[in-house]
């Protein structure tokens, strides 16, 4: 028996419309644009949105081939704003198209957003250890600010630089992570392949 391939696509909900008097507050940026997200989103809602916006992009076809791959949501956190999909490898990429495309959370009187894939693998385990990183990196890059923002002394500022830095070469990190798993997917001989280290490549 062949055993089913997937991918595991971790996603955050990042909000591009604070408000005015959000912005004058003393919140940190980094927190502005992580805020929490509405608890009436449930998967269902999600899944729906997903398959609505592939069916607008890629018609009968990739709706039809989404419909079955697309295995369901594992993991949904409105307060980090953070969820996880499980969609077979042969089209987990038009998955990632859709969420690409998407602008709002799929609920009424939804916020405009925007749906960031942050890691692609085909291991739920990486998949969980990732948004735990990710987590506590992004807590500790918003205190830093905080800390920077009340002080404002050169000590602090360079600890809030410093915590940013690292949060923002995770990010850098991901496309190379990326090819890695398409590279896997594709297989070494497909002249499609990318020549990237395969040192953490995810694959399953």
């Amino acid at each position: 028996m062949v055993r089913q391939k997937d991918r595991y696509l971790l996603v955050n909900i990042i909000y591009n419309d604070v408000p005015p008097s959000q912005a004058k507050d003393s919140v940190p940026d980094l927190l502005l644009y992580n805020q929490p997200t509405s608890g009436e989103l449930r998967p269902q809602h999600l899944l729906k949105g997903i398959r609505s916006e592939v069916a607008a992009l890629f018609g009968d076809c990739g709706s039809g081939a989404v419909e079955r791959s697309l295995q369901g949501m594992k993991y949904l956190s409105p307060a980090t704003s953070t969820f996880i999909l499980r969609v077979s490898r042969a089209h987990y990429r038009l998955v990632w198209a859709a969420l690409a495309f998407m602008n709002r959370v799929p609920v009424r009187d939804g916020r405009p957003c925007v749906f960031r894939v942050v890691r692609v693998s085909g291991t739920i385990r990486k998949i969980e250890e990732e948004a735990v990183r990710r987590a506590k990196l992004l807590v500790r890059a918003a205190r830093s600010e905080m800390v920077a923002a009340a002080t404002d002394g050169p000590s602090s500022s360079a600890a809030a630089s410093s915590a940013l830095s690292t949060l923002l070469r995770v990010d850098r990190d991901q496309p190379r992570r990326t090819a890695a798993v398409q590279q896997s997917d594709l297989g070494e001989d497909s002249p499609m392949a990318v020549d990237v280290d395969s040192g953490d490549s995810d694959s399953g």
